[in-house]
């Protein structure tokens, strides 16, 4: 199995538990080739705290959405890699729905979604074939508290929501079948130029942790064709990265 990118993040917990699962849609069959993105599968359980790269950890209150999904790949679908900004633009169409379009939602490189400056969901994407499963975690109810970055939750930000993990799921269907579908037929400038739209503006400072590197800053300054983050450095160079945990300096 390959992983894409390194995408998860504390909202999504990878653990080995899981106590209850909610289906929705078709399942795509795993020996058909091309298909439509299929049923998504949804822990409701409280799975058990992992710890992921740079000594992160994966946390999984109870009452949020847990859900992933398969995509079966077609020959002529846009790079991967890119499926990062479909689930990103996805989430940020489910909070428009949930919060009514009442509270500022950003998105930031490559598939982050943050409400009032504060995460509020995690994705992570895996290929295994010609399938890529993507897993996604929304804070329904509840956010975990981290050392090093704000979160929220839903209802922290609409507390008139119905703090129902089914009903967010069955919005995040939605929405996810929505712009796979535009990612496939507009093609990736498209989507994201609709990424770059709703994501922090030019200008904005960044830290980039490398694995070799440390922590690169530097200035957010687009994004390449491929979707690759285009960094400003302190010397006026451009930096194009492909990889990395990039959070707002």
């Amino acid at each position: 199995m390959k992983r894409l990118r390194p995408l998860c993040s504390p909202a999504f917990d990878r653990g080995r538990r899981r106590d209850r699962f909610h289906q929705r849609g078709p399942f795509p069959a795993p020996r058909r080739r091309g298909g439509a993105c299929g049923r998504f599968l949804a822990a409701c359980g409280q799975a058990e705290r992992r710890t992921r790269r740079r000594g992160r950890q994966w946390s999984s209150p109870e009452g949020n959405l847990y859900a992933s999904t398969v995509i079966a790949l077609r020959a002529d679908d846009p790079p991967v890699h890119t499926l990062a900004f479909v689930a990103a633009l996805a989430v940020g169409d489910l909070m428009a729905l949930r919060l009514r379009g009442g509270t500022d939602c950003q998105l930031k490189w490559p598939n982050d979604v943050l409400v009032g400056g504060a995460k509020i969901c995690g994705i992570l994407l895996e290929r295994t074939g010609d399938h890529v499963i993507a897993g996604i975690g929304v804070n329904v109810v509840s956010a975990p508290r981290l050392p090093d970055r704000a979160t929220t939750s839903i209802l922290s930000e609409n507390p008139a929501d119905s703090g129902d993990a089914q009903a967010v799921l069955g919005d995040l269907a939605s929405c996810f079948a929505a712009r796979l579908v535009r990612w496939r037929s507009e093609g990736l400038a498209s989507t994201l130029a609709e990424w770059t739209r709703h994501a922090h503006p030019q200008g904005t400072p960044l830290l980039v942790a490398m694995d070799e590197e440390g922590m690169v800053p530097g200035a957010f300054a687009g994004l390449d064709p491929d979707g690759a983050l285009r960094l400003r450095l302190a010397d006026g160079s451009l930096r194009v990265v492909h990889a990395g945990d990039v959070s707002l300096a």
